[in-house]
């Protein structure tokens, strides 16, 4: 016997669900055009909701673009975590490493470049960014000790300066290579071109 559907009422969106959609819409709307080109009105009616409802998630593009920030540190930190510690194969490890974030930047190449040029004007976007991209440079600092320790690194005048440097080379070039700028490289030799650079920074030779 079949129950009769009459009379139920269609789910509704749960708030998380709204978020979600205008997170989504929003992205999306990025892969197109600027930030500066896209209206709020566009962002609400991607995410089949009210302009009003957008402000009720949301106070502006920009508190958008930093949840979309937050979600990609966060895969970022899901899967370096699951990357751990170097192993016996140094350069396999640091590819490993430098290849989480070259993908999850890479799947989001409109919201990175966005996020590149918004630092340089909203201080709050690039407060933020600071705050959360100075854990990934802390961390490869201290791995950079640790492999010293291990006798396998070079010695390095400073690490965490090291480290810094290793971090904005890396932004700076994905962010070229997605933009399309010239000179930028391809997208398909960034991960071996950064990967030999780490380990020929760390080790003094491409491959330890």
């Amino acid at each position: 016997m079949t129950l009769s559907t009459r009379g139920r009422r269609t789910a509704r969106p749960s708030g998380d669900d709204r978020q979600r959609a205008i997170v989504e819409a929003f992205e999306g709307l990025l892969r197109a055009r600027p930030m500066a080109d896209v209206a709020i009105d566009e962002i609400a009616a991607g995410a089949s909701i009210s302009r009003s409802a957008f402000y009720f998630y949301f106070p502006s593009k920009h508190a958008v673009l930093l949840e979309l920030l937050d979600r990609m540190v966060a895969e970022v930190d899901e899967r370096l975590a699951a990357v751990g510690a170097p192993g016996e194969d140094a350069a396999a490890w640091w590819r490993s490493a430098i290849a989480v974030f070259v993908d999850v930047f890479g799947a989001h190449r409109a919201v990175t470049v966005t996020l590149a040029e918004a630092r340089a004007t909203v201080p709050e976007l690039r407060d933020e960014w600071a705050r959360r991209s100075g854990r990934w440079v802390e961390l490869t600092a201290s791995t950079l000790v640790a492999e010293r320790r291990r006798g396998r690194a070079r010695e390095i005048v400073d690490p965490r300066a090291t480290s810094v440097a290793l971090h904005a080379m890396n932004e700076r070039v994905l962010v070229a290579s997605f933009a399309g700028e010239q000179p930028a490289l391809a997208p398909e030799v960034v991960l071996d071109v950064l990967a030999d650079i780490w380990c020929a920074t760390i080790y003094g030779t491409p491959r330890p």
